[in-house]
């Protein structure tokens, strides 16, 4: 090719179009008002599930003198949620137990103690504890086999699962003997 023939192509090519950025604008601030709706919805279903579950008795609190209490076991970790026991997608969300949060946790002869950062504390008497076990999967969330330490327990009339993943997951077998040994005991003197 010459060099005249390419300015002849370079002088019969056009421009680009120029955006209609009024169309543009429009798509995202329709786009915007839908991620808000679709925000907005999901946060009503959350409520409507609290409404829901707003029949369970308030969680204890921790008794005074508990720190004075020998501590059996103690693990840091990931509160990942609470659910109806033996319904792992049953999610609980009333008095904040649906809130995924960091965990400190406190076993002792009086029960279990759960500090939770950020999020409503809780205390289970060792008269409620049910049992524990190591599981995959609780709420929506799965983890590798035995990455989560479930321990079932009662709040009233109801059974809760509440799962939680301690920063060194070597930890879960321990607590699962040391709360069904608790629980073993507690029934043995509740009878």
């Amino acid at each position: 090719m010459t060099t005249q023939t390419l300015y002849q192509l370079a002088a019969e090519q056009k421009s680009a179009e120029v955006t209609d950025w009024s169309a543009r604008i429009s798509w995202v601030i329709g786009l915007v008002v839908l991620v808000v709706f679709v925000y907005w919805l999901m946060r009503q279903g959350w409520k409507w599930r609290g409404n829901l579950q707003s029949d369970l008795p308030p969680l204890a609190t921790t008794p005074e003198g508990y720190a004075d209490g020998e501590k059996l076991l103690g693990l840091t970790g990931r509160y990942h949620a609470s659910t109806t026991a033996g319904q792992w997608l049953d999610r609980i969300v009333a008095h904040g137990l649906g809130t995924r949060s960091r965990v400190e946790l406190t076993l002792t002869a009086e029960g279990l103690d759960v500090v939770r950062p950020g999020a409503a504390d809780f205390f289970v008497p060792a008269a409620d504890l049910r049992g524990a076990r190591t599981d995959k999967a609780l709420a929506g969330k799965v983890l590798p086999e035995g990455g989560l330490l479930v321990i079932t327990w009662a709040l009233g009339d109801q059974l809760i699962d509440s799962g939680f993943r301690s920063d060194h997951s070597a930890e879960h077998p321990a607590w699962v003997e040391a709360v069904n040994h608790l629980t073993s005991t507690t029934e043995g003197i509740a009878r």
